[in-house]
């Protein structure tokens, strides 16, 4: 293993450890709420990314967010579904429908691909807004049961009574999430997928079938925003067509393109500090969506690379004014 990576898992470790003592030095419920809204945004920042390494910009998180929450509820609810075992099939659901639209309009690129995941899901939410018998309309679902209790005699008793529980329960689906797509990511897939974003038509004349692999990533990242969508809606207790609109999925893309799209860390960084700064902002609330705006501008011209090349860029800055200072002084 190289020196590089060795002190990137460190760094991770790092931000993993503090991430599961931060209730534990801080606490609060308003502030464990805003932190479970920061990890849930890792997680759907994240999966974002596995999109975007085949060049494709997906827009359809809030829509596959949508169908993970109603297929969660509506097992439990409806059909008696433990809760453990409606959170992965509320993420199967997702990557089912994104599988299905996927082939179709794979060979979209740029733009017209992220219309077509827009009106997707639009799409969602007024299937889900007009089907009323199912998903009780534009009303919604509320009174959702909570995840059921992990009991061990003796060890272990969580209720899922307290935020705090919930925290620790996001943060181990972030875990295993991040996990997943670090391993995905420097697996042949995630090779491949790059491979296909540098030169998608060198890569088909090599034999490789680039829609093939769109449509696996595309997949692959729903999975996961499926999930986080079965989480938000066990955590909230109610849902209904409108909880995730389309500026939730343009914020989600903000915190992937400012974090830094060139390293898995990238959207890690974005997503957390992003999440956290509404709440420094809040006098100005009225004023966020400029901020943010503006923000995406500035790392868009000025440091392409996200916020994930600050510190490069900090330490060459470092370095120039200490070196032509230094030049001077012998002159």
């Amino acid at each position: 293993m190289s020196k590089e990576k060795r002190v990137s898992l460190f760094v991770y470790g790092i931000v993993i450890v503090f991430m599961f003592f931060v209730p534990a030095v801080i606490k609060g419920p308003y502030f464990t709420h805003v932190l479970i809204l920061a990890v849930i945004n890792i997680i759907l920042a994240s999966s974002l990314r596995l999109i975007s390494l085949s060049g494709e910009m997906s827009l359809a998180h809030s829509g596959m967010m949508t169908i993970g929450a109603y297929t969660s509820t509506l097992l439990v609810i409806r059909l008696g579904f433990s809760s453990w075992a409606a959170l992965p099939l509320a993420g199967v659901a997702a990557a089912v429908i994104a599988c299905l639209v996927g082939f179709p309009f794979s060979r979209l690129k740029g733009i017209y691909f992220a219309m077509v995941t827009i009106f997707l899901s639009e799409m969602v939410s007024l299937t889900a807004e007009q089907w009323r018998g199912l998903t009780g309309g534009s009303s919604g679902l509320y009174n959702i049961p909570r995840p059921d209790p992990i009991i061990i005699p003796g060890i272990l008793n969580i209720t899922f009574s307290s935020k705090v529980s919930f925290y620790y329960l996001i943060c181990i689906i972030m875990l295993i999430s991040l996990l997943i797509l670090f391993a995905i990511e420097h697996s042949r897939i995630g090779i491949t997928l790059n491979g296909i974003r540098q030169a998608d038509s060198l890569a088909e004349s090599v034999g490789i079938n680039c829609m093939g692999y769109k449509v696996l990533g595309f997949t692959i990242g729903c999975f996961f925003a499926g999930i986080t969508g079965g989480f938000y809606a066990q955590y909230i207790s109610t849902i209904n067509p409108t909880t995730f609109g389309f500026l939730f999925t343009i914020y989600v893309l903000i915190y992937m393109v400012v974090g830094g799209t060139r390293r898995f860390i990238g959207p890690i960084i974005g997503a957390f500090i992003f999440s956290l700064l509404p709440e420094v902002l809040r006098p100005l609330k009225e004023f966020q969506p400029y901020f943010f705006a503006g923000s995406l501008m500035l790392i868009i011209f000025f440091m392409p690379e996200g916020l994930v090349g600050l510190p490069k860029r900090l330490i060459l800055l470092y370095g120039r004014i200490f070196l032509n200072r230094d030049r001077h002084a012998q002159n």
